[in-house]
């Protein structure tokens, strides 16, 4: 297939496992796209490269790592270089975003084209992708289509990455995902009016769009249940701190030993965005866990001093935890409850709990989740789906246990049948 050919059969495109994200451990390049061939692909690597300039974070660089990996499979799939897409492969590669199932990724085992063993093959051990809500949480699972807002972040990415290199001059002469028509004649809300809101827009041309989102807890009952099921003193620490401090999954796992301070019941923390160091408070029964954990792992030799990480891997050899062994930890809690909760819903969940209490100001909550915007910290004063279904029942068993009440009897002076005759049956 060529580029720029606008009767391109999607349906009849098929995106194989090709190429990896590789994790590097080198603190100047996190990570490395790789093509089928093994062979680094410089672009992204120069992409990389303005992206650490800019500040961004390495969990920023793994997740469009992750979607330019996506975007190269498909131009594989097409047969189409980088360099020579165009608006047409930029339409089309959302459009089937949408539309196509999600490749199937091929275990890393089997990748140099081995075949499964038998017991891999008995059935029942493939796990089909939750199109529904979950029971207990009410969250939907990963479908098998792409949500509208990872299509959304592949287009920002994507169109990042070309204005790049339209810099550059090695990309091509237009951006394969354009800015959206009404955004042609220059910057968006120029002339807006200071007394009117602003309006919404899309950014891009091929931009799915995004509904905004309530923020959902984990209930107090369904946190205990999690809670009761850990093993380990450090899982019980870590959900500690992560509900009673709000800080985010990475923030809490970077912290090193020095960063906690018993005595005045805080952490330091390094903020995702603006890599500032804070202080917030943390619930004493956080450090009770904490120092059981610590008791724990030195006994069994993990390094100890300031500038060592706060949480290791509980086998040796004792390495920092990382966010996937992390949430591979807490998705075994969740398996004894049947949801599917994340880790950052610890977030929300303290959030909740902190703008829900009447002594608490909206601006202390703000300060301690390091929100830039008030407006995004007042999304937690509003009920969620769990407690306007706890107060919707309590509704409908208060009307089902209401007595039905007799009507009272006409006035004097009027037929009872008359009336039933005019109005209907009261009853």
């Amino acid at each position: 297939m060529v580029g720029g050919n606008d009767q391109l059969d999607l349906a009849r495109v098929v995106v194989l496992d090709l190429g990896r994200l590789a994790e590097t451990g080198n603190a100047w390049e996190p990570f490395q796209l790789l093509d089928a061939d093994g062979v680094l692909v410089e672009p992204v690597a120069v992409f990389f490269a303005g992206l650490q300039a800019e500040e961004k974070s390495v969990s920023t660089l793994r997740a469009y790592g992750n979607d330019l990996l996506l975007w190269w499979r498909w131009l594989a799939a097409v047969g189409v270089a980088w360099n020579h897409a165009t608006t047409i492969e930029g339409r089309d590669f959302l459009r089937w975003m949408r539309i196509a199932d999600k490749p199937t990724r091929v275990h890393w085992r089997y990748r140099d084209g081995a075949s499964p063993p038998a017991s891999d093959e008995k059935p029942g051990t493939v796990k089909r992708a939750s199109a529904g809500a979950n029971p207990v949480t009410g969250k939907a699972g990963p479908g098998l289509k792409y949500a509208p807002a990872t299509r959304a972040r592949a287009e920002s990415t994507l169109r990042t990455f070309y204005d790049v290199h339209l810099e550059t001059g090695q990309g091509p002469i237009i951006n394969p995902f354009p800015l959206d028509r009404s955004r042609r004649a220059g910057r968006a809300n120029a002339h807006h009016n200071p007394m009117d809101q602003f309006k919404r827009g899309r950014k891009g041309r091929y931009r799915p769009k995004v509904s905004k989102r309530i923020p959902k807890r984990i209930p107090d009952e369904q946190f205990n249940e999690i809670f009761a099921g850990l093993k380990y003193h450090r899982d019980r620490a870590l959900l500690a701190f992560w509900v009673s401090t709000g800080a985010r999954a990475e923030e809490l796992l970077d912290s090193f030993q020095g960063d906690v301070y018993p005595g005045d019941q805080l952490i330091s923390v390094t903020r995702k965005g603006s890599r500032d160091i804070q202080q917030i408070p943390v619930s004493p029964d956080a450090f009770v866990w904490l120092r059981l954990y610590q008791e724990e792992i030195w006994k069994r030799g993990a390094p100890r001093g300031r500038d060592q990480p706060l949480w290791f891997t509980l086998r040796r050899p004792f390495r920092p935890l990382t966010y996937a062994a992390a949430r591979a930890m807490f998705q075994r809690a969740n398996e004894l409850l049947g949801s599917n909760w994340g880790i950052h819903d610890l977030r929300h969940t303290a959030a909740w709990r902190m703008a829900q209490d009447p002594e608490m100001s909206i601006t202390d909550v703000q300060w301690i989740l390091a929100h830039v915007s008030l407006e995004t910290t007042q999304l937690y004063t509003a009920p969620d789906q769990h407690e306007v279904i706890v107060n919707t029942r309590a509704y409908h068993q208060r009307r089902a246990s209401k007595p039905a009440q007799t009507p009272p009897p006409p006035a004097p002076g009027y037929n009872p049948e008359s009336l039933r005759t005019l109005f209907g049956d009261p009853s």
